[in-house]
């Protein structure tokens, strides 16, 4: 039974669907599949930052558009290569959502969120308004994926490299959240004095947490312009932002699998809403509200019932008070053993 219901058979059969997927879909569904792996790249980067490390930051649509365009002018403008500009893009959006940290240290939950989000703001006005280097609101067309001697048409490369890196981060998100920097992110999430008193360096790691972010949102970013062939500024509005963070609350915060999951619930409900376009934000916000009060530990909540089913540090307090936070650390506290309360 543990194996049927478990996260690894389901990630396996997940990702094997989608592997074998462009063997007897149309371009429309294939299309789809790779954006869904998009936003689970999107998803991941969110829940890192929001449900392990608990920043409440609002930047991610931000670093998506910044890894895209950052990705497709280094081509246009430059006459970079794929391989070159992808890396670029998405170091790039790293960077500056590694810069984020910095008002992180004495903001934190609402002003956090509206410091983030005025800086989303301001780069979509950037990208609209800087013409000479973003052709303006309009937008423009991006280089074609060319494999050069493969014989593997733009789609199906485009798709099947998105299927890799998906891949890939999954796995170092995986690393990362059983790793010592995931057990830091969760003790700054559930204490930040309490994670400082234990020698935990609040810059380092919240610069880690918003760094992990902007990369996850950067390489989604910089697999976006092959894919869609344009990039424009809408691609990247507040709505965008509702999206993902719809994914991470109505799959679990604080999960990998709940970032996995809700992005694969949220684009089949986002395709279902698109012959009601002007009805999908009042949905979208309809949802997240639902969930916040009737379902806040997500859809992987009702996952995690199953038999067999395991994933640590699933939620705010999966980490608890004393010789739990000890662990963060890898070395022994019995001052705080000695003061526990239950």
């Amino acid at each position: 039974m543990k194996f049927v219901v478990g996260h690894r058979p389901f990630l396996v059969v997940l990702f094997a669907f989608l592997a074998l997927l462009p063997t007897f879909a149309n371009p429309y569904v294939m299309f789809i599949a790779n954006m869904l792996m998009l936003y689970m790249l999107l998803a991941l980067g969110l829940n890192l930052l929001l449900g392990y490390a608990g920043q409440f930051a609002l930047a991610n649509a931000a670093m998506f558009g910044i890894g895209a365009y950052g990705t497709a002018l280094l081509q246009v403008k430059l006459g970079w290569p794929y391989w070159g500009a992808a890396p670029s893009g998405a170091v790039l959006a790293m960077l500056i959502g590694t810069a984020l940290a910095f008002p992180a240290l004495r903001l934190s939950g609402v002003y956090l969120a509206l410091a983030t989000l005025a800086f989303a703001l301001v780069t979509q006005w950037v990208l609209m308004h800087w013409e000479s280097v973003t052709f303006g609101a309009g937008g423009f067309a991006a280089p074609v994926l060319d494999l050069g001697p493969l014989p593997i048409g733009p789609d199906l490369a485009i798709y099947y490299l998105s299927w890799i890196v998906t891949i890939a981060l999954i796995a170092l998100a995986w690393s990362i959240v059983r790793s010592r920097v995931g057990r830091a992110f969760v003790a700054i999430r559930d204490g930040e004095i309490a994670a400082q008193a234990l020698g935990i360096d609040l810059l380092k790691y919240k610069a880690i947490a918003f760094a992990l972010s902007g990369f996850y949102a950067g390489t989604a970013g910089a697999l976006y312009p092959p894919l869609l062939g344009f990039v424009a500024p809408e691609s990247f509005d507040l709505f965008q932002l509702v999206i993902q963070k719809s994914m991470v609350v109505v799959g679990g915060i604080g999960s990998i699998m709940g970032s996995i999951i809700g992005a694969t619930l949220m684009v089949v409900v986002l395709e279902v809403l698109r012959e009601f376009k002007a009805a999908q934000e009042i949905i979208f916000g309809a949802v997240l509200i639902a969930f916040v009060i009737f379902q806040p530990h997500g859809v992987v909540a009702l996952f995690k019932k199953l038999p067999g089913w395991e994933e640590p540090l699933n939620s705010a307090g999966a980490v608890g008070r004393g010789r739990d936070y000890a662990e963060v650390l890898d070395r022994p506290t019995p001052e705080l053993a000695a003061d526990e309360r239950p």
